[in-house]
């Protein structure tokens, strides 16, 4: 075989998706109208949406929606990432995309349109053949936006959607798994790791063991809202669903970690929450702005919090003071010489303290300003069996919300 004869065989090899592909990664055979491919993080999931798409569009397939969690996410994964439809397959048959027009064009004529689910209106009129849905366990606006799509598939003899995604429990896609048409497929983090950096699986699987979150992120496994929880899953979407508030007061509240500013367990989190709060109607309405939890150093966590309050323009710092009062503070001075703090003390247990928070959700007094997947997860699991480590993020968004639906917080007097 000449040098040339060995270069064509490799590059027609490579671009021979079943060759290399897993099976779980290869869409399952029969008459359905949903390909739903949960994987754990890093296990081939947008590979196989796009391999399947391309797949498609060389049978003659024509007009076709991408939709992702934001129109970001579609440009950047979907279509320009090391595994998205612009890197694929023989480059003389590789697609543009044309950004003025949120599309994707292929050579032989086959257009693909962009779409987020931030904005599930812009689904209404449009109509396809395929479709493929990435990270539906992200959407927003999940079900609005599935409604949509699935009401614009209808062109061609046989109206196909692939959905990749990691699973998280929404109630969207608890109703998604085993309706009719719908065929799935798994696939662990850990079967996909001759593609993934060396020792990351191994670090995962230390890091976290079997967790409700390595379960549901490495394992790609469904986990169902879990005995006990203060939260559900439905409780949680409806606020993320909710419509927006202006805040009129803002604090920024810190859960540092277990030791204080910089005892023993000093790698744990600091939980650090958002939130802002309006009268509308006589009634508090609150909302959660940012989730800016990060595993630091003391003066890391304690730059963070100053970065969160100058960036919301913020009234007040809450934070928690039972571990290590007078050291929060030294860290917090330190850090952002000035900042308006109040050091808070917890009287009663955590379960306690936090019902009261989720009551307001019930209420629907309190919606999310975006997705907040690490929050979300952690308020969904916080009281129960799955809960996995310090529940970080819910103690600061209970001390959040809980000094905001007072009265004691204040507007400060605004910069101009």
């Amino acid at each position: 075989m000449t040098g040339l004869d060995l270069h064509e065989t490799r590059r027609l090899l490579e671009a021979d998706w079943p060759f290399w592909a897993r099976a779980a990664q290869l869409a399952p055979p029969g008459d359905w109208s949903i390909w739903l491919f949960l994987g754990g993080r890093g296990a081939g999931k947008t590979r196989a949406g796009a391999e399947w798409l391309r797949t498609q569009v060389a049978d003659g397939a024509r007009r076709i929606a991408l939709v992702g969690p934001t129109l970001a996410d579609v440009r950047e994964v979907m279509i320009g990432g090391p595994s998205g439809l612009a890197s694929l397959g023989p480059e003389r048959f590789r697609p543009s995309y044309c950004a003025s027009r949120r599309r994707l064009e292929w050579p032989n004529g086959a257009i693909a349109y962009a779409f987020s689910a931030e904005d599930p209106d812009s689904l209404r009129g449009p109509q396809f053949e395929l479709a493929w849905a990435d990270e539906f366990g992200a959407w927003r606006y999940a079900q609005e936006t599935l409604d949509m799509l699935r009401l614009g598939l209808r062109l061609g003899s046989a109206p196909r959607m692939a959905m990749t995604t990691t699973p998280r429990p929404t109630p969207s896609m608890k109703r998604l798994v085993g309706a009719p048409g719908v065929v799935l497929t798994r696939s662990a983090s850990k079967m996909n790791r001759v593609s993934l950096a060396p020792g990351f699986v191994e670090e995962m699987e230390a890091a976290y063991g079997a967790s409700h979150l390595a379960r549901q992120e490495l394992d790609g496994v469904l986990i169902e809202d879990p005995e006990g929880a203060v939260w559900t899953r439905e409780l949680v979407d409806a606020a993320v669903k909710a419509d927006r508030i202006e805040a009129e007061r803002i604090v920024v509240a810190v859960d540092p970690p277990a030791g204080g500013a910089g005892g023993p367990n000093q790698g744990d989190e600091c939980g650090i929450i958002v939130a802002g709060a309006a009268e509308i109607a006589g009634v508090t309405r609150l909302v959660v702005l940012a989730d800016r939890s990060l595993k630091a150093r003391p003066e890391g966590w304690a730059l963070a919090v100053g970065d969160a309050f100058e960036a919301f323009d913020a009234d007040l710092v809450v934070a928690e003071a039972n571990q290590g009062g007078d050291m929060v503070r030294a860290v917090l001075e330190a850090a952002a010489p000035g900042l308006p703090l109040r050091l808070v003390r917890a009287s009663r247990g955590k379960r306690a303290r936090a019902e009261p928070v989720a009551a307001l959700y019930g209420a629907g007094r309190v919606t999310h300003a975006g997705r907040f997947a690490a929050l979300e997860d952690q308020m969904c699991a916080f009281g129960s069996p799955a809960q996995c480590g310090s529940p970080d993020r819910v103690d600061a968004l209970v001390w959040a919300v809980s000094a905001l639906a007072g009265p004691d917080v204040q507007p400060r007097l605004r910069r101009l």
